[in-house]
This record gives structure tokens, sequence and C-alpha cells, in this order.
């Protein structure tokens, strides 16, 4: 059936009369959009976003490194604890740097410090005990997942649904309490705590102000060194690891943006933008 010419077909069904029910006219998709608004990244983009990725497993990686040489007693705590202290006093510096308006606070910050390892201090010879009841075997394994979520939950920069900076950090200072309970003085165990608050508490504050992307080849090639003298076989899983991080996911997933298809148009939901937040915005 041939529609008829005197009477223009419309997108309202109940006005095209003469007209067959599937029928439609070139302008029907006139309003369609193919990936609209859309952006495309580099490799260059995606690899210098996973850089943070690689940071946080850095780390962890050396945290356990550090955790190792105390367990079999190759490092003594008393030398750890004072280059920790170094590290730190430095970190702050840094940080105080990057935001001057802080410097005010030094004073607070410093009795918190000294409020936190006095209580840490206390309460070492009960976390020591803590899990004495449990099996090493048992606790290794609980702290390799648990730091595995720390790892899947940290901010690493981007909104998601499984980003969580309590529940990370929760995970971060629960397995070094369970590796704590594994070295075999209250010293060593206080040690390791005050060095998981460094990295697990301290470090997140810093790097988020003075992280560059080129700062990630110092601190990959200090992790390597201290894998390999613990093992090669460490040190050659973490270069695989690393590798697939900064390197082939980045490459799969520039590649597959190019193929990413999607279509927008009239039938769209309505977006209410907030004209107070763009009004603020412009004027900031």
């Amino acid at each position: 059936m041939e529609p008829k010419k005197d009477k223009p077909w419309k997108k309202n069904l109940y006005e095209n009369n003469g007209y067959e029910d599937n029928y439609t006219d070139e302008n029907f998709l006139k309003d369609l959009k193919k990936n609209y608004n859309i952006r495309e990244f580099t490799f260059l983009e995606c690899f210098y976003g996973v850089t943070k990725v690689s940071q946080e497993i850095s780390c962890v990686s050396l945290f356990l490194v550090i955790f190792h040489d105390l367990y079999v007693n190759t490092i003594q705590p008393q030398k750890l604890l004072f280059n920790s202290f170094v590290f730190t006093g430095f970190g702050y510096i840094a940080y105080i740097i990057t935001d001057t308006e802080k410097i005010h606070n030094v004073i607070e910050d410093s009795k918190t410090v000294g409020v936190v390892l006095l209580f840490g201090y206390m309460f070492s010879p009960l976390l020591h005990t803590l899990t004495d009841s449990i099996s090493t075997d048992t606790i290794f394994f609980n702290t390799f997942i648990i730091l595995s979520f720390h790892l899947l939950l940290h901010d690493y920069g981007i909104d998601g649904f499984l980003v969580s900076k309590t529940v990370s950090l929760n995970c971060g200072i629960f397995a070094s309490i369970c590796l704590a309970s594994r070295l075999s003085t209250t010293h060593h165990a206080f040690v390791l705590l005050v060095i998981s608050a460094e990295v697990f508490v301290l470090k997140p504050l810093l790097f988020e102000k003075i992280w560059r992307p080129w700062m990630l080849i110092p601190m990959t090639a200090v992790t390597i060194f201290f894998l390999q003298n613990i093992s090669q076989l460490l040190g050659s899983i973490y270069i695989i690891i690393l590798t697939f991080i900064n390197v082939i996911f980045p490459y799969i997933f520039q590649k597959l943006t190019h193929k990413k298809c999607t279509i927008s148009g009239p039938w769209d939901e309505a977006l209410i933008e907030d004209l107070n937040n763009e009004t603020n915005k412009k004027f900031t």
C-alpha cells in the first residue's frame, strides 16, 4: 500500500492515517546521535592513569619487604624506626610546602603524632599476642586476602562504587596488626605498626598532592631491588604484574575505546544540570 502524499508523515501514530504502522520516512532517525560526548584516550593518558595503581602496589610490596626483614631479623627495629621518622619528617615538610596554610597546624599535628605513638607503644604488647591462637599460615593467607581488598578499594582518583577510603584504610591497618603478631618482640610489632601508619595513613595524603607519573620509575626500581634480594621469583612476579598493569591493560583499553558504540536521541532521559555549580565554576 502506497502512503498518501497529501498528508505528511509524523511520529505520532494516531495522526498517520493512510500509512502502514511500520512505515517511517527519512526523517525518523534524524535526531539519532552515535558516540555523542565519548572521550577517546591516548595510550599515554591511560598509562599515566594507572601509575597510581602501580604506586600503591609498590608501596604495599615495600611494606611486606619491611615485615620480612623484621620477621627474619635482618634489620634492627631501632634503625628502621629512626629512618622512618626521618622520611616522615621530609614528607611532612613537602606536604606543608604544597599547602602553606597547613603550617599553622604544625603544633597540633605534633601533638597528634605524640599521642598516637604513645598509645601505639602502650597497646603493642596486646596487639602482639592478639592472634597467638591462630596459625602462621592462616595469618599470612588472610593478610594476602585483606591487602588485596585494600588495593581493590583504594582511592585512585576515580569515583566508583568499589572505592572506599575507610574500608581500604581499615584493611591495611588490620593486615598490619595480623603481621605484627608474628614478630618476635613487642618492639618489633610497634615498629611495624608505625610503618603501617606511615604507609596506609600518611602516604596517601602526601602523594595526593605531589604524585607525578615519573615518580613510578625510582619507586619501581627500589621495589625490584629489595624483592630480588628476598627471592628472584618475587621480583619476576612483580615485574610481570606491573607490565600487565602499565602496558598491556592500558593498550587493550585504548584499543577497545575506538570500538565502543553508543546511541543517544530524544528518547534519552532528561539530565537536570545544577545551575548553582555551573555558576560557581565560572566565578572560581
